[in-house]
């Protein structure tokens, strides 16, 4: 009997050997196959369980949250949306934003745009903006006129410009950064750290400078949003202001 047996085991263990690792890796593929079908199928699912109205109200919120979220014209992350609107719905997330960008664009006419598949943030461009011009300048809203200018500025001089040129500029304009302004406050801060987090400009240091210089250009926000002819147009009005001050 243990003689019989003997040549099963050797058999077996000389089966596992040989076929060990082609049976663990077909196990291992099956096993993928089966958590890519799971996460294909489990947003649907959901959506199955989910009543139209909740999905509906989900959506509605994320819409919200977008549109007030973006007066400060700052990057959405894709992990705030999850964790202050989607909440426990995260696993139809994406079914949520496509819906969220529908209405955005088709009742607002904004566009919810990714700023690359890998970073999960998303800026809104406001379409008839771009269409008309840029973002809109009001004496209500003199910020925005004064990233124009700059916009304009460093557009004209070839797409990128060392700072220290871009701030000579803003003095002939009577906006001097070592300086608080009326309107604009700290003008330094304004157009390195809150234009740059909006993504109207890129602000970068310009390496082996001593002492350490940096260079502005468009950032993919104003790319997005501004119309190059308006902004030739806007900066001949702002040269026959400055010639007329003279």
């Amino acid at each position: 009997m243990s003689q019989s047996r003997r040549p099963s085991s050797s058999h077996s263990a000389s089966h596992k050997r040989g076929r060990g690792g082609e049976l663990l890796s077909q196990r291992d593929g099956d096993e993928e196959e089966e958590e890519e079908a799971a996460a294909l199928t489990q947003p649907h699912r959901t959506l199955e369980k989910l009543a139209p109205a909740q999905v509906d109200q989900k959506v509605a919120e994320v819409v919200q949250y977008l549109l007030v979220k973006d007066q400060k014209k700052i990057p959405l992350r894709r992990a705030d949306i999850v964790r202050h609107v989607v909440k426990e719905h995260k696993s139809i997330y994406n079914e949520i934003l496509r819906r969220a960008s529908e209405t955005l664009e088709r009742v607002f006419g904004f566009e919810l745009v990714e700023l690359g598949p890998k970073t999960h943030m998303y800026i809104m461009v406001n379409k008839l903006a771009a269409v008309e011009g840029g973002p809109e300048l009001s004496p209500a809203n003199p910020k925005l006129g004064l990233l124009f200018v700059i916009l304009g500025f460093i557009f004209m001089k070839g797409g990128v410009l060392r700072e220290n040129v871009v701030w000579k500029f803003l003095k002939r304009l009577r906006v001097v950064p070592g300086e608080k302004h009326e309107e604009f406050g700290d003008v330094k801060k304004l157009v390195t750290e809150e234009f740059v987090r909006q993504k109207y400009l890129e602000y970068t240091r310009i390496p082996h400078t001593d002492p350490v210089e940096h260079e502005f250009q468009w950032g993919p926000r104003a790319h997005l949003e501004v119309s190059k002819p308006r902004i030739l147009e806007f900066m001949g009005e702002v040269r026959g202001v400055t010639h007329a001050g003279k």
